[in-house]
Formats: structure tokens, C-alpha cells, sequence
């Protein structure tokens, strides 16, 4: 590819601020046919402001300089880290793509444009990988896993005909098979001449697909280069810090697994839709100061698992017994204390938070609901508790869509800590966050079981290197609860096969690369 290729898309010193905050910084980047541009950095760093300008999209009230040229023969198709957001709950997977297809069979007698559009479809799914397509068009999209409402995103895009696709965070909440997969499929989305913008915190990943890399901090490009380049001789010290923190996470402290356990899963076989069972959970036990870790590839089992540890997901039989005593199967059906004592923190932060009211406000109002602490005694306590975790009274301040992603997690889980929980359920609250705030988050959690041998962790996660931080790993596959034990057995004597190649999958320096 020489320098003289035209470009698809093109952006020129971008500047990006509200009330006087930039955003981005004199931004610049050239997207040229078939090659894969990669933006790293820390939440926070532009990284999502600088994708989303490509589709002419700016956050409300922005106030933008520079230039974006976007091509003028193809739409850009956008992948985003939460695909929920743009998903319509109340369409079936079927009629959201089929929606796309038909107007590219009008050509077609009438009578064959259904098949054609239903050939499209399933195309596009398998290029997304998902091969279970067939079972997953009658779905919603809320019965299908985080990895595979982004498939069905990325489907999107491949059938609107993109000649740049931004993905943002494509990766985020998939075990190691299923990521490779993903880089295989957006190196053959590049080899099709179509252009690709990866936003991504998965520093394994951007190695093996990109063939420039940008790393931003603070709404500017502090480095760029080719990524052997990058990798072999960084020359700022962020990007060296970035790559520094790709370490494994904290190993949990020698736990005895010994008395009542403060939370039991017992029978539990849950359904979606129309009946279908999506979990089988035989028993499963979890004892103050404990921590498990389910851990499966994208679509296993463990976010419904965790939703019904939380009474968010009632379609289920079999009993969940906090402190030896069933808790009712529906959120609406618990009380004050129980709602207190099981506390959920979802993967996308931001959906969590009501958009219109001040971080402060949600995470205080926790406390005043649930323990009933008064309106000025929470506020209080929820600043300390923001700030253990990182976050200033600025910032506490601030609307939800003014914070980053990771500075939203921190936010959501300062707001379940403010109940005071027996069990926290902490479901891939890593994903999609940097090395550095990954690092911060997994030395939190393990300091809070450090420090209160009263509270329990249920650690939901595709990556076994966050898993080292649980005392226990159940590893799902298919809905089957295939192997657990101690963490350290799993992890170095894995028995089953699944878990076996998951294992040796993150073991190869060499995982993901592109053809």
C-alpha cells in the first residue's frame, strides 16, 4: 500500500471540547482500503469521540474544529463496546437484519426476494461468527449475550455495505477462542478492501490486527507508528506504561471454604424465550470472603447465571439460598435487606445509570434506599467511597455521559458497595477497559476481599489471567457447568477440554493473527 492511496475517510486536526474541555485534541489519522487503523489509551483518552466523528456524530453540545472527509460511495458502519444501545428490544434478530437485506433483493422476481434476504442474513452472521445463527434469529436481543449482540452489530454493518467499519472495543466480554475468531473475521473484512478503525483496550489484539496504531492520552496523539514499531521501541512513556501493565492479576489469599456458605446454587436450570434452557447449574457455593469466578466463552451462561443470582432473571427452577434461606426468584419479590445483600454491577456501565442526574445522586441513593441512611449522611459516605476508588468530587458531579467508561464502572461499583453487601456479582466489569484501569479495578476488588472477610465475590469473566484473583473457578460451556475447583488447579490441571484449549489458547504468545 504506498502513501499515495487514496483515502476512504480522513480526519485533520480534530478538536472536540464542551464547556471549554476537549475531548480530542488535534486529532489526525488517514483510513485507507483494507487497512486496519487501531486507537488505544486509557478511558477517558478520545478514543470513542475520534471513532464516532467518522459517522458525523458529537456528543450534545459539542463545539467541534478540524475537518472529517468521509467517503462518499458507502455508509460507515459502527460497532459499539455496549451493541444493547442500538439494538430495538422489541424486534427479533431476524426482522433487525432482514430489515437491511431486502431492499438489496428488489431485483429478484418477487417470489424469491424472502429466501434471498434470509441467505443474506445468515451470511452475514456466519461472517460475524456466529454459527449458531439459525437458532439465534427468533431470538431478542436481550436473550442474547453481550458477544453476541456485537456479532449481530457487526452483521449490521457487513450487510449495509460498509466501506469503513469503526469498532469499538470488539473484543470486550469474549473469551480467548472466540476473540481469535474476531480478529480472523475483521482481517478478512479488511481483505475485502474495506477499511477498519479499531478502538480497543486489548493491547494482544491490536498486535495482531493493526496495521497503524495511535495511542492517545488526554484527547491527544501522544505516539503513533507502524505496530511492530510500537511494541518494540515505544517512545513515550504512556504508551510504555500501557504495555507494562499486560500482567496477571493479583492471586486471592488462601480462603478455608469451610462453615455455611453465604450464598448456594442449587438445581438451577434456567430458560429464555420460548422455553429454551440456557443454564444448568447442579450446585454451586460461595463462602464469606470467597471468591468465584465463572468463566466461559461469550454466550455460555454466566451473565444469565449472575442475573439470577440477583433476581433479574426469574425464569428459572431450582432454589438460591443466601444464609441457608431461598431467595424469591424475581428482583420485585425481595426485600429491603436481600435486595442490600446481593448486589449486581453490570458490564455496561453506562446503560446502568439514568443519564439526566448527577453521578453522586445515583450512588448516594443507594444508601438512603436500602439501608435507609439519611439524604446527607449518604452523600458523604458516597464521596469517600468514590474517591477510595478513584473518582474527585468533580467528577462525582458530573451527568453520567460526561465520565468515561472505566470512570463509570468505578462509579457503578462504588454505588453497590454503598449497600453494604454479603455478595457482590461483578459481571466482566473489566472488559473493555484499559491495562491501566483493568489493573486498578482487579487490585481493588482483591483488596476488598482482603479487607472485609464478611463480603463475597462472584466474579463473572471470559479471561482466565482475571480469574487468578478468585479462590474458586467454575468454568461453563454450553450452559454446563464442565469443570470446577480451586483456582489454582483449574488454571495449571484444567480437566476438561473446553477449559483445556481456553488455557492453552491464553498460554500461546501467539494467539491472535492475521492472515
Amino acid at each position: 500500500m504506498t502513501s499515495d492511496t487514496q483515502p476512504l475517510a480522513e480526519i485533520r486536526n480534530l478538536r472536540v471540547e464542551i464547556d471549554d474541555r476537549a475531548l480530542v485534541d488535534g486529532v489526525g489519522l488517514r483510513i485507507l482500503p483494507g487497512r486496519i487503523t487501531a486507537l488505544v489509551g486509557a478511558s477517558g483518552s478520545g478514543k470513542t469521540t475520534t471513532g464516532l466523528a467518522l459517522l458525523g456524530e458529537y456528543p450534545p453540545g459539542a463545539r467541534v474544529t478540524g475537518e472529517v472527509r468521509r467517503p462518499g460511495n458507502g455508509p460507515v458502519g459502527y460497532v459499539p463496546q455496549h451493541p444493547a444501545a442500538v439494538l430495538n428490544p422489541a424486534r427479533r434478530v431476524s426482522a433487525l437484519l432482514t430489515d437491511i437485506a431486502r431492499p438489496q433483493v428488489r431485483h429478484l422476481p418477487r417470489r424469491e426476494r424472502r429466501e434471498a434476504a434470509r441467505a443474506l442474513v445468515l451470511r452475514a452472521l456466519s461472517d460475524a461468527q456466529l454459527p449458531e445463527a439459525e437458532t439465534l434469529l427468533g431470538r431478542y436481543p436481550h436473550q442474547l449475550s453481550g458477544g453476541q449482540q456485537q456479532r449481530v452489530v457487526l452483521a449490521q454493518a457487513l450487510l449495509l455495505g460498509a466501506r469503513v467499519i469503526v469498532a469499538d472495543e470488539p473484543t470486550t466480554g469474549q473469551d480467548a477462542l472466540t476473540k481469535s475468531r474476531v480478529v480472523e473475521q475483521l482481517a478478512a473484512v479488511a481483505a475485502r478492501g474495506i477499511a477498519v478503525v479499531l478502538l480497543s483496550h486489548d493491547l494482544d489484539v491490536v498486535r495482531a490486527l493493526a496495521d497503524e496504531v495511535l495511542v492517545l492520552r488526554a484527547g491527544r496523539v501522544v505516539e503513533s507508528g507502524p505496530v511492530a514499531r510500537l511494541w518494540q521501541e515505544p517512545r513515550d512513556e504512556w504508551t510504555r506504561r500501557l504495555l507494562d501493565e499486560q500482567r496477571p492479576a493479583p492471586r486471592a489469599e488462601a480462603s478455608t471454604g469451610i462453615g455455611r456458605p453465604v450464598l448456594e446454587v442449587r438445581e438451577l436450570t434456567a430458560v429464555h424465550g420460548r422455553g429454551t434452557t440456557v443454564l444448568r447449574a447442579p450446585h454451586l457455593a460461595l463462602h464469606p470472603g470467597e471468591c468465584l469466578a465463572v468463566v466461559g466463552r461469550s454466550g455460555s451462561g454466566k451473565t444469565t447465571l449472575a442475573r439470577c443470582l440477583a433476581g433479574l432473571h426469574r425464569d428459572h427452577d431450582g432454589r438460591i439460598l443466601l444464609d441457608g434461606t431461598a431467595l424469591p426468584r424475581s428482583l420485585r419479590q425481595r426485600g429491603r435487606a436481600q435486595l442490600a445483600a446481593v448486589q449486581y454491577v453490570f458490564q455496561d456501565a453506562r446503560a446502568a445509570f439514568d443519564e439526566h442526574r448527577p453521578v453522586l445522586a445515583q450512588v448516594a441513593r443507594t444508601a438512603v434506599r436500602l439501608r435507609g441512611t439519611d439524604a446527607a449522611t449518604a452523600t458523604d459516605e458516597a464521596l469517600t467511597t468514590l474517591a477510595s476508588l478513584g473518582l474527585t468530587e468533580e467528577l462525582a458531579h458530573r451527568r453520567p455521559g460526561e465520565l468515561s467508561g472505566g470512570e463509570l464502572q468505578r462509579a457503578a461499583l462504588a454505588r453497590a458497595l454503598l449497600a453494604r453487601p454479603r455478595v457482590l456479582v461483578c459481571d466482566e466489569i473489566t472488559s473493555g477497559l484499559d491495562t491501566v484501569t483493568r489493573r486498578g479495578i482487579l487490585d481493588l476488588l482483591a483488596a476488598l476481599l482482603r479487607d472485609r472477610d464478611d463480603l463475597a465475590l462472584v466474579l463473572i469473566t471470559h479471561d482466565l489471567d482475571s480469574a487468578a484473583l478468585a479462590h474458586r473457578i467454575a468454568v461453563l460451556d454450553a450452559g454446563e457447568i464442565v469443570e470446577q475447583g480451586p483456582a489454582g488447579k483449574i488454571l495449571t490441571e484444567p480437566q476438561h477440554p473446553f477449559t483445556v484449549a481456553l488455557r492453552e489458547t491464553i498460554a500461546r504468545p501467539d494467539t491472535y493473527t492475521r492472515a
